[in-house]
C-alpha cells in the first residue's frame, strides 16, 4: 500500500515541536539547560548520613530539624547516627579507619586537629567562597577557628565561653552579695570558706579546662603553637594552681573527689543541682539545663581573675565537618548552611549548641528568647568584648596529655604525689606525648 506523505504546511510545525522539546532551555539565571535532564536529576534521591552526640533533649530536635530539611528538600534523604559524648568518638573512630565516615560530622576542636591532618575531612575553604555554606552573617574570627593549617576543616555551630554559674539566693541568705563579673581567687577563696561553715561546696573545676584557663591568665599556654610541647616550661605555674586547688580541696570547699570520680559530669548529678553546692563552673551553654535540673534560678558572671579578660576566649560549642570521603560534598554543604541560617531551625535549637554564628539568626531569635536564654547571650555578648583569642585547636595526643593530667591531680589529692612530683612528671611526660607531632 502506498504511504501518503503529509502535506507540507503540516510538516513545518512538526519539525519546530520536535525541535523545540530537545532544545536546551534557559535556565532561571539565564544558563542554557536541557529541561528534561533537569527534570529527572530534581527527582533523583539524595542520601546522607549525619552524626552527633547529646543528650536526649538534643537528639529529639536535631530529628525535627532533619525531618524539616526533608520536608523543604523532597529528594534529601537523611540517615542519622547518635550517641553520648564518649560513645561517639568510639564509633567515630573504626569508621574512619575504614573510610565510611558519615558524609556530615558533629566535630569537637579537641578531635579536629586529628581527623584533619590523617586528611579524614575536606576543605571546606571553596563552600564558603563560593557561597554554599553561607558564612556572610558570621564573624571572620568564629569562622577561623575552625581551620588546621590555614585550611577549613568545620564550620563552628555556635559559641560559647567559660562562666560561673552560682546559686545568688543561697548566697544572699550567708551574707554574701551578687559576685561581680571582674573577681579573684581570692574572692573565690573567702567565699568558699564562708559557704563551707553552712555545709555547701564549689563545684570541683575540670582540670583540662580550668588549668588551661590559669595559664592564660598567666601569659602562658597549654600547648604550644605548634603543638610539639607544652606552652610553658616554668614548672612554678603547674605547682602554684594545684597548690591553691590542694589546700581548696584539704579544706572542705569541694565535696570528695571519690564522690566526683564516679560523676558523669551530667548536670543532674551537679552539687549545684543537688542542693548541697552554691556554684560551679561550667560553659556558657550548659547554663540552661544546669538551671533545668537544680529547679530554681541560677545567676552567671565571669571567671576568677585577675587578668580574666586574658584568660577568657570563646570557643565553638562544636563544629560541622565534611568527611573527605562523601560522595555527596555539595549537598552536605547545603543542609550546613541551612542550620546555620535559618532562623525557624535555630528556634528549635535554643541555643543548645551555643549562640548562633549568624548575626541575622541572632537579631531574629531575640524576641523568642526566655530569660535564662537571655541571661546566656548578655553574658557571652559580654565576653565577646572581655577576653582574648583562642588558641589554636588541640594537637593531636592533647587527650592523652589531659588523661595524664587527671592523674596528676588525683595522685595529688590523694598525697600520692608532692604537687612539685607531680610537676615535673607531668611536664616530662606531656612534652614526650607531644614532641611526636614534630615533622
Amino acid at each position: 500500500m502506498k504511504r501518503r506523505r503529509l502535506p507540507a504546511m503540516l510538516l513545518i510545525p512538526l519539525m519546530f515541536a520536535i525541535i523545540g522539546c530537545s532544545a536546551k532551555q534557559p535556565s532561571a539565571d539565564g544558563n542554557p539547560r536541557n529541561m528534561e535532564s533537569d527534570r529527572s536529576s530534581s527527582k533523583q534521591e539524595i542520601k546522607l548520613r549525619i552524626a552527633w552526640w547529646g543528650g536526649q533533649s538534643r537528639h529529639d530536635y536535631t530529628l525535627k530539624l532533619i525531618a524539616m530539611y526533608q520536608e523543604l528538600n523532597p529528594n534529601v534523604k537523611i540517615d542519622t547516627e547518635y550517641a553520648g559524648f564518649d560513645d561517639f568518638w568510639k564509633k567515630l573512630a573504626p569508621q574512619a579507619a575504614a573510610n565510611q565516615l558519615p558524609d556530615i560530622i558533629q566535630m569537637d576542636i579537641s578531635y579536629l586537629t586529628q581527623y584533619a591532618t590523617k586528611d579524614q575531612l575536606e576543605d571546606l575553604s571553596e563552600l564558603t567562597n563560593n557561597g554554599t555554606i553561607d558564612v556572610r552573617s558570621a564573624s571572620p574570627e568564629t569562622i577561623d577557628s575552625g581551620r588546621v593549617d590555614g585550611k577549613l576543616y568545620g564550620i563552628p555551630l555556635g559559641v560559647n565561653a567559660m562562666g560561673t554559674t552560682y546559686d545568688a539566693a543561697m548566697l544572699k541568705e550567708a551574707g554574701i552579695s551578687a559576685i561581680p563579673k571582674s573577681w579573684t581567687w581570692s574572692d573565690l577563696e573567702q567565699i568558699a570558706k564562708r559557704m563551707k561553715a553552712k555545709g555547701k561546696v564549689l563545684d570541683h573545676m575540670r582540670f583540662d579546662q580550668f588549668f588551661p584557663y590559669y595559664l592564660r591568665t598567666q601569659d602562658q599556654h597549654y600547648f604550644s603553637q605548634d603543638g610539639t610541647s607544652l606552652g610553658f616550661s616554668d614548672p612554678r605555674y603547674f605547682i602554684d594552681y594545684f597548690t591553691m586547688y590542694l589546700e581548696w580541696y584539704e579544706a572542705g570547699y569541694m565535696r570528695d573527689w571519690d564522690k566526683e570520680s564516679l560523676s558523669k559530669l551530667t548536670p543532674e548529678e551537679n552539687p549545684i543541682a543537688l542542693g548541697d553546692g552554691f556554684m560551679t563552673m561550667a560553659w556558657s551553654n550548659q547554663f540552661t539545663s544546669l538551671q533545668e535540673a537544680a529547679k530554681k534560678p541560677l545567676s552567671l558572671t565571669g571567671l576568677p581573675g585577675p587578668n580574666g579578660d586574658q584568660g577568657l576566649y570563646l570557643k565553638p560549642t562544636m563544629l560541622f565537618s565534611i568527611a573527605k570521603s562523601s560522595k555527596q560534598k555539595t549537598e552536605a554543604a547545603k543542609f550546613i548552611s541551612w542550620f546555620l541560617n535559618d532562623v525557624e531551625a535555630n528556634k528549635l535549637i535554643k541555643g543548645d549548641r551555643g549562640i548562633p554564628i549568624s548575626s541575622k539568626v541572632k537579631e531574629g531569635l531575640k524576641p523568642t528568647l526566655s530569660e535564662e536564654e537571655t541571661k546566656v547571650y548578655d553574658y557571652v555578648t559580654w565576653v565577646e568584648k572581655n577576653s582574648s583569642p583562642m588558641d589554636p585547636p588541640d594537637p593531636i595526643g592533647s587527650a592523652e596529655v589531659s588523661k595524664l593530667l587527671r592523674d596528676m591531680q588525683e595522685q595529688i589529692l590523694f598525697r600520692k604525689l608532692t604537687v612539685e612530683e607531680a610537676a615535673v612528671k607531668f611536664m616530662s611526660e606531656a612534652n614526650a606525648i607531644l614532641a611526636k607531632n614534630k615533622k
